[in-house]
């Protein structure tokens, strides 16, 4: 294990495709629980509702506006992950990753690989920039899918600027999927709207409940007034794939502020 990490490592610096790795993953190897092939996010009424968590060996989709619930969620399923000792793996495309936030959250760092990523979200007129650096930090996500070992790999391009996302081929989330096919892995992708999933994999999307207990998916942010911030009622939707079939099912959750 230790030279199976080391190599990973040194690929990803050869290939330019990080800019800082901040951990060498210091755990003696994935303890990944194949059971039933579920990655929980040990979140009773959500996991309920997935029929115990996200598909393990499929591509999978958390995606939401700012201010949606994406990221808590993430946290969550990678702190669930750690916590039953595997090995976990973040390719933060834009380097937004709030570290405090992480640990706040149960994410054991020891067991976090985090690869940051140089994406611009005002290019100007340098939009180049952003295409090549989308393109590494997809490389940088398949040479960790390809290492194996982890539970959890997500691919975080939130807050990407929609063209870059847009101008990448369409068979890089192929790809991607057909790497993660028959491995004990969930690969997770975070973006503002869905884009490729296995078709056996889940997408959940994220966003503020309304007073009339309606989905609002649209929000840009969340302008706060109160002195007081005590969370937000948000919700996520289950839309499921048609291997799994079911219809599409809400959950409402609610976040908290330490």
């Amino acid at each position: 294990m230790p030279l199976a990490r080391a190599a990973l490592e040194a690929a990803l610096r050869a290939r330019q495709l990080d800019r800082t790795l901040t951990t060498s993953l210091t755990g003696t190897g994935p303890a990944v629980d194949p059971e039933r092939g579920l990655s929980p996010f040990s979140i009773a009424a959500l996991d309920a509702r997935l029929g115990g968590g996200l598909p393990r060996g499929q591509l999978s989709e958390l995606v939401g506006p700012r201010s949606s619930g994406r990221t808590s969620l993430l946290l969550r399923l990678l702190a669930a992950a750690t916590a039953r000792g595997e090995l976990v793996a973040l390719v933060d495309a834009l380097d937004m990753l709030d570290v405090e936030s992480a640990a706040a959250a149960g994410v054991d760092l020891a067991r976090l690989l985090w690869i940051r990523g140089h994406v611009v979200p005002n290019p100007g007129f340098c939009r180049d920039m952003n295409q090549r650096a989308m393109e590494q930090a997809v490389r940088a996500c398949a040479l960790v899918l390809q290492a194996g070992n982890f539970g959890i790999v997500a691919f975080d391009a939130a807050e990407a600027p929609a063209e870059a996302i847009r101008r990448l081929p369409f068979t890089t989330w192929l790809r991607l999927q057909r790497m993660v096919e028959g491995t004990p892995t969930t690969c997770v992708l975070v973006g503002t709207a869905p884009v490729a999933r296995s078709a056996g994999g889940l997408t959940l999307q994220c966003g503020l409940r309304n007073a009339d207990g309606g989905l609002r998916v649209q929000d840009r942010g969340v302008r706060f007034g109160a002195r007081l911030f005590e969370g937000l009622a948000i919700e996520t939707r289950v839309v499921r794939a048609r291997a799994q079939g079911g219809d599409d099912v809400r959950v409402p959750l609610q976040t908290t502020c330490a």
